[in-house]
């Protein structure tokens, strides 16, 4: 049995929490060949590790002289753990931070075989190999420091993961009120397409294969309320009078919308831009389309829409 204090309990599960932050930022930097600060906290902590690193100690207490059962107790305690972790952090937040998806022998992208076989391994690495000198190293501290050290972790630690919570739960608003809008334009888009079918434009009748990106939506819509514009201009009859009034109320409501899509897409919190750039990985089953374009924009690899040059404001105006 491990005769720790509480004290030096936190030590271990803060400088895990460090260790872990180290490799992984290390290895996601080196597979996207720029710097890269990983994980949920934009401190250099990664809580699943510590807690990961505490659990491999405490399952392996019973099993220290069987390397056999060490290693089996490491993959049942270790995957049950990521994926309670998983599976709670995607039902507050509505994204997946990690994804096995496109590996064999998955359950619900949160776990995999390979990854279960792999804690096993590091469990008997953390066990006999890493632990020993962290072990001897924290046991010399005395105890005054290591409690004062601890106090400080503990608050830095609590003050960056309440500012990174707070931020997952603007991004998981900010997918939430995009998927709002992507609604709102698909409904602008049907009656658009309504119109255009009552006035016999067989042009602009022809199907359209829809998308799911509201970037795209928006340019459809753009372009069809230009092409009503310019013939409204040019033609004093070319719709009737209702139809009109209809026509400049959805200019009025996508110039609307086209503002709010931009406040919801070009934000310039720090916590909510490095969580999103320090989780390159992080999927979404029902927002994948709305977190992939918040990705794009934050990376600069999506322009706002524009037609010959223009704002999509001022052509939709």
């Amino acid at each position: 049995m491990y005769p720790y204090t509480i004290a030096q309990w936190l030590f271990f599960f803060y400088f895990y929490c460090f260790f872990g932050w180290c490799f992984e930022s290390a290895y996601v930097s080196l597979k996207n060949r720029h710097p890269v600060n990983r994980g949920f906290m934009r401190g250099p902590f990664l809580p699943l590790y510590g807690s990961g690193a505490v659990m491999m100690l405490v399952v392996s207490m019973p099993f220290q002289s069987n390397l056999v059962l060490t290693y089996i107790a490491g993959c049942i305690g270790a995957t049950a753990l990521e994926y309670v972790t998983g599976v709670t952090m995607e039902a507050l937040f509505k994204v997946r931070y990690w994804d096995y998806s496109n590996q064999k022998f998955n359950f619900q992208g949160q776990i995999c075989l390979s990854s279960t076989l792999a804690w096993g391994g590091l469990t008997i690495l953390m066990t006999r190999v890493v632990h020993k000198p962290v072990e001897q190293l924290v046991l010399g501290i005395p105890t005054g420091i290591l409690t004062a050290a601890v106090s400080l972790f503990t608050v830095c630690l609590v003050a960056d993961f309440t500012l990174s919570f707070q931020a997952a739960i603007d991004l998981r608003d900010i997918l939430i009120k995009m998927e709002a809008a992507r609604e709102e334009l698909e409904r602008m888009q049907k009656r658009l397409d309504v119109i255009i079918a009552l006035s016999n434009e067989e042009r602009e009748v022809r199907k359209r294969e829809r998308s799911g990106r509201m970037d795209e939506l928006a340019a459809d819509i753009e372009e069809r309320l230009l092409h009503m514009k310019e013939k409204i201009a040019n033609s004093v009859s070319a719709y009737p009078e209702g139809i009109k009034e209809e026509i400049a109320e959805l200019r009025i409501k996508y110039r609307l919308s086209a503002e709010n899509r931009k406040q919801l897409t070009h934000f310039k919190d720090f916590y909510k831009r490095q969580m999103l750039k320090g989780n390159p990985m992080m999927v979404s089953k029902r927002f994948g389309d709305m977190l992939r374009e918040l990705q794009e924009n934050l990376d600069g690899r999506k322009e706002p829409y524009k037609k010959d040059g223009k704002d999509e404001n001022e052509n939709a105006g």
